[in-house]
């Protein structure tokens, strides 16, 4: 991490730290994959050089640059909004409310304490997956309204119900006491 305004400065600090990384690695006869190693910078103070490209030397050769990267599926732009995680995240959210939906309406006589479990596994597991990285997004309001959408199947009751109280009517824990 280095917040020097100088861009320069950060590209020489991270052409030296991976020829570091490189002699450790041809020590142990490891050979470094420069097709899948990219140069990701952050610029939140700086706007005028937010589309600059980091030149970036490692194993006699630059690094591609790239403007937004996956890192454990949780995809990671430029001003870190999260805004790109959050639309297949929602979509995909969607697409098991839907499951949880016919599940619910089968005559496949499934009670509460199963619809519960359901709900945990498939809807509240994929959307607390890095939930403490991003919170604070501005774009939360989209899977919180699929996990209601869920929990609203649970428990039976219809959308004027208060948003807060869901949890405690399908007989599940908040989020904030599962994490």
């Amino acid at each position: 991490m280095h917040a020097d305004g100088d861009c320069q400065a950060v590209e020489g600090v991270l052409s030296k730290d991976l020829a570091t990384v490189s002699e450790h690695l041809q020590t142990w006869k490891l050979k470094p994959s420069t097709t899948k190693t990219v140069s990701l910078v952050f610029y939140h103070f700086n706007n005028k050089e937010a589309k600059r490209e980091q030149n970036v030397n490692h194993s006699n050769g630059n690094l591609s640059f790239c403007s937004e990267t996956k890192y454990l599926w949780v995809t990671l732009d430029r001003s870190l909004t999260y805004r790109r995680h959050h639309k297949p995240l929602c979509k995909k959210l969607t697409s098991r409310v839907a499951l949880l939906r016919r599940l619910a309406g089968s005559g496949w006589d499934v009670g509460t304490t199963k619809l519960q479990t359901a709900t945990l596994s498939l809807a509240h597991s994929t959307a607390e997956y890095w939930a403490p990285v991003w919170c604070r997004s501005s774009d939360t309001r989209l899977v919180d309204l699929s996990i209601n959408d869920a929990l609203r199947i649970v428990s039976g009751y219809l959308r004027p119900t208060p948003a807060d109280k869901l949890p405690i009517l399908a007989g599940t824990q908040p989020a904030e006491f599962r994490q």
